[in-house]
């Protein structure tokens, strides 16, 4: 069933008493997340339906409140849980370029069509995101998600291609 959902965020703390939230979510990520309405709170393995009513953006985090919740008792119970949303609804909202790390992983990598290796994560560096790619050796290399290093994207096919650049992939 947890195959359908994707997690985007966590609900780090409450905030006040009128059952707010401090969510945590992946920076640079503000315009995506303000577009979510109907997300799940995972407890107990299960999924919570619920209903953003608002989300303000702070430097660090941001506040939003659930229109099911009215107070923080109601909030309490959820602290520290991880949010989630349907994968299909998760794509709508994706700008051009912009992919879903769960559609990336797993992807097969190659240079001049030569198959060279594994996406097996995605991590952010605080200037640009990076492919864990497992080489065909047996490595781990981290490439640069930019453009000038990653030249195609076939999610269909499930095929990253990129530059090829000495010592990248080795």
């Amino acid at each position: 069933m947890k195959s359908k959902y994707i997690s985007f965020g966590k609900i780090l703390n409450f905030h006040g008493i009128k059952g707010e939230i401090k969510l945590g979510y992946s920076k640079g990520r503000e315009s995506w997340v303000a577009k979510l309405d109907k997300v799940y709170i995972e407890t107990d393995e299960k999924l919570v339906p619920v209903h953003f009513q608002y989300v303000k953006f702070t430097q660090k985090s941001a506040i939003a409140k659930f229109k099911e919740f009215d107070n923080i008792n109601d909030i309490l119970p959820y602290k520290g849980c991880i949010l989630y949303i349907e994968k299909e609804k998760a794509g709508e909202n994706l700008e051009e370029d912009e992919y879903l790390i769960n559609d990336l992983i797993g992807m097969e990598v190659y240079v001049n069509d030569k198959f060279s290796g594994v996406i097996t994560g995605v991590s952010n560096n605080g200037a640009t995101d990076l492919l864990s790619v497992k080489t065909k050796s047996g490595n781990l290399s981290l490439v640069p998600f930019v453009k000038a290093i990653v030249t195609g994207v076939n999610i269909k096919e499930r095929k990253i291609t990129i530059t090829e650049m000495e010592g990248l992939l080795e």
